[in-house]
């Protein structure tokens, strides 16, 4: 590890990264009391102290409940917001917790009290603490399960809340392309002391799993640093894509882009693009007409597969809420109609 990587954070450096907000009027920032949220919190109020005008912060500590720690852990990120002069909630995960699949089930439940504690501040933004090694650890988790180049984009710096949101709150990582490194030198010149999460080390879950290969992985090249950078060049290409895709999109159907409004291709056109291009496009009509959320990427390249060996014959696909039509020389894309259900019969 170099030095500039145990460099602690400087009040100009983080300033370039902050400024941002300046014009936000209310700014939530996820704090669990771990090393990286606890550095967010004190950059932020470092950078808030230095303004003349800026946003309110509040910072939010979820309590999930889920270890005996976690109670005193929120209690201190309380004492700490309020050493720095921002406002703190606690909010707690209740009810029912499931035997498996928890870490997913409390990031859902921490994203939905984070959106509801947004709301209810008048935020328009929630802040988190992800580093440039979460960033890689998430490509090394996604390319293990076999995603396609968008998932090989990885996280976005503005991204939407993974929840259900009718308010348009966002995500927002200021500090992703920051190694985690740089935060623990931040909080250790400030002498700020942090929570250490066992769970983040518990070999049952796959991200502590691939975090201890990591220090493995960088001595044989595949640094943090490089995947993150493999990151930024595949959001990039994505972009380039996207357009290609939307300029295709206004050719091959004009005007016809309303959502669950019916999409026709003339198949010959179709059949003529380049073939991540034509999966790229039919993906998107699916995701416009469809109701049931982004198509699988696996299931959609079987149902082009199918296309392409269809030629002239009539074909005819449901996925994703979205029925795939080819016949007289045109392919359509339309909503499916609702599930029928049967009754069950009780004995």
């Amino acid at each position: 590890m170099s030095a500039a990587e145990n460099k602690p954070i400087a009040a100009l450096e983080a300033r370039v990264l902050l400024d941002y907000f300046t014009d936000i009027p209310v700014v939530v920032i996820s704090s669990s009391g771990g090393p990286d949220s606890t550095a967010l919190l004190w950059l932020m109020a470092r950078w808030r102290k230095a303004q003349k005008r800026g946003p309110k912060l509040i910072a939010v500590t979820v309590d999930h409940g889920l270890r005996p720690e976690s109670k005193r852990e929120a209690q201190d990120v309380a004492k700490l917001a309020r050493k720095l002069g921002v406002e703190h909630r606690t909010l707690r995960w209740t009810g029912k917790k499931p035997k498996t699949g928890i870490q997913a089930a409390a990031r859902l439940a921490r994203y939905r009290l984070l959106a509801d504690a947004a709301r209810q501040a008048g935020a328009r933004c929630v802040l988190t603490a992800h580093t440039l090694d979460d960033q890689a650890e998430t490509l090394l988790f996604r390319l293990a399960r076999g995603s396609g180049v968008s998932g090989l984009a990885g996280m976005e710096v503005t991204a939407p809340l993974p929840v259900p949101d009718r308010y348009g709150v966002v995500l927002i990582r200021p500090l992703l392309h920051m190694p985690k490194s740089r935060l623990i030198a931040t909080l250790k010149a400030a002498k700020i002391s942090y929570a250490d999460d066992p769970s983040n080390r518990d070999p049952r879950f796959a991200r502590p799993r691939w975090r201890s290969l990591m220090p493995e992985l960088a001595r044989e090249g595949l640094t943090t640093d490089r995947l993150g950078r493999l990151a930024r060049r595949v959001a990039r290409l994505e972009g380039a894509m996207a357009s290609i895709v939307s300029r295709a999109a206004a050719m091959l159907a004009p005007g016809q882009w309303q959502p669950g409004v019916q999409i026709s291709f003339q198949a010959p056109a179709f059949f003529e693009l380049p073939e991540e291009l034509a999966l790229r496009l039919l993906g998107r009509a699916i995701d416009t007409v469809g109701d049931e959320g982004p198509v699988e990427l696996g299931k959609l390249e079987a149902l082009l597969s199918a296309l392409y060996s269809a030629g002239n014959e009539r074909l005819r696909r449901t996925l994703a809420g979205a029925i795939v039509t080819i016949a007289g020389g045109t392919l359509t894309v339309e909503r499916a109609p609702p599930r029928r259900f049967r009754a069950v019969k009780r004995p």
